[in-house]
């Protein structure tokens, strides 16, 4: 009788441009109307990215829609927010990030089981070109192989 995980936007792009080395789950401080439209689906966070800044973990470029019904209290549709992360998540990220040049990707913003808004941060690499080609190539080898299974069994 419990409650489903609401996945409100995913970032699919994400898993195309950067390799994902680690994922961690994080709350992120929101308003009132923030919550109201998030709860609605209007969120993209494709071009997002976060940062670890004077020791708290800050989504840039994440669009939140103003809510309608929101008059004067409405929210800024793009201001940096908090995510809320264990001090030493923060301190782990921080050295990552300063020491191999990764970065902090949000790949999905989600409810979870208790109606909490959490996004799915990874700690992601970016692909060059030849990566994205060799990643395509192995897809359509794989879709080729299918289809010839497919094929096969036909008969």
């Amino acid at each position: 009788m419990g409650r489903q995980i609401k996945v409100v936007s995913e970032n699919r792009k994400a898993r195309h441009d950067y390799f994902i080395e680690e994922t961690f789950e994080a709350g992120i401080a929101l308003t009132g109307t923030e919550v109201k439209s998030l709860r609605s689906g209007k969120a993209n966070i494709k071009d997002s990215y976060a940062r670890v800044e004077n020791g708290e973990v800050i989504l840039h470029d994440m669009h939140i829609s103003p809510y309608e019904q929101g008059n004067r209290y409405n929210h800024e549709p793009l201001r940096p927010r908090r995510l809320l992360m264990h001090r030493y998540e923060i301190m782990r990220l921080y050295g990552k990030v300063r020491e191999k040049g990764l970065t902090l990707i949000p790949l999905k913003v989600y409810f979870n089981e208790r109606g909490w808004a959490k996004v799915e941060l990874a700690l992601a690499k970016g692909k060059q070109l030849y990566d994205k080609r060799q990643d395509i190539a192995a897809r359509e080898a794989q879709r080729e192989i299918a289809k010839a299974f497919r094929e096969r069994q036909k008969f």
